[in-house]
């Protein structure tokens, strides 16, 4: 199982939100750059990052920044936050970002969904999912839709999407553990598609517990880490022990 750092970026710094709440901000970094050169050093495989102020305004908003983080490091980036159209996923891949991760806009555009896939493939295609009481939060997580989680995966397994982010927004910043019963009923419901889970990792013991959870849902491929390294409860030297 991978294990990927998160850098999210508001304002240009990088910050954990609390359960997706703009008010709830803990700056870790004036640069985000210095931030991924880190994890990179630290061995991480790949970086997740989110621009914050993309995903609530509608519009990518740090490609700057985003292009500063793929330029310096070596390690491929999946990106998400804004994006909502064609151009705006030119404008991201073109940063040198490897993958990039629809939110708000599978939930609105399917059809933009199905021309991404025609115009790139699967594999830089990710589909994030975050679900409040098991339902799909859209808009930076502002909004909760009436489309459950596990029903918008299944509709586009069926489209050609290989590979989801999922989270559990109660758990986000929480460091109490994942939803361990819900990924796993994430996972059981696409079995044929990659699973990324995020939200909740405060120690080395839930790390433990995502593995045994591995050994019946073989496509969890990897798992989103944010706060829990920021504040130093878990590294990714001690984590790449036990994996």
């Amino acid at each position: 199982m991978v294990i990927i750092p998160a850098i999210d970026i508001l304002k240009g710094k990088c910050v954990r939100l609390y359960q997706g709440d703009y008010s709830k901000e803990t700056v870790y970094s004036n640069d985000p750059v210095e931030v991924a050169e880190k994890w990179e050093t630290e061995g991480a495989e790949i970086i997740h990052l989110v621009d914050l102020d993309g995903a609530k305004i509608g519009n990518p908003a740090n490609l700057d920044i985003i292009r500063k983080i793929c330029t310096n490091i070596d390690i491929p980036c999946e990106f998400g936050g804004g994006i909502r159209n064609i151009e705006d996923a030119d404008a991201v891949i073109n940063t040198g970002v490897t993958r990039i991760i629809l939110g708000t806009a599978a939930v609105e555009n399917k059809t933009l969904v199905s021309d991404l896939l025609k115009k790139y493939n699967s594999e830089k295609i990710i589909i994030g999912i975050d679900a409040k009481d098991g339902f799909v939060a859209v808009k930076g997580w502002l909004e909760k839709s009436k489309i459950k989680a596990v029903e918008l995966a299944e509709y586009f397994a069926l489209k050609g999407i290989t590979r989801f982010i999922y989270t559990d927004i109660s758990r986000d910043g929480a460091l109490t553990g994942p939803n361990y019963d819900s990924i796993k009923q994430f996972c059981k419901a696409v079995p044929e598609c990659s699973i990324i889970a995020s939200g909740g990792v405060g120690s080395k013991q839930h790390i433990k517990e995502l593995l045994y959870l591995k050994k019946g849902c073989s496509n969890l491929e990897g798992i989103i880490i944010g706060k829990a390294l920021y504040n130093k409860n878990v590294s990714l030297d001690s984590l790449s022990k036990i994996l």
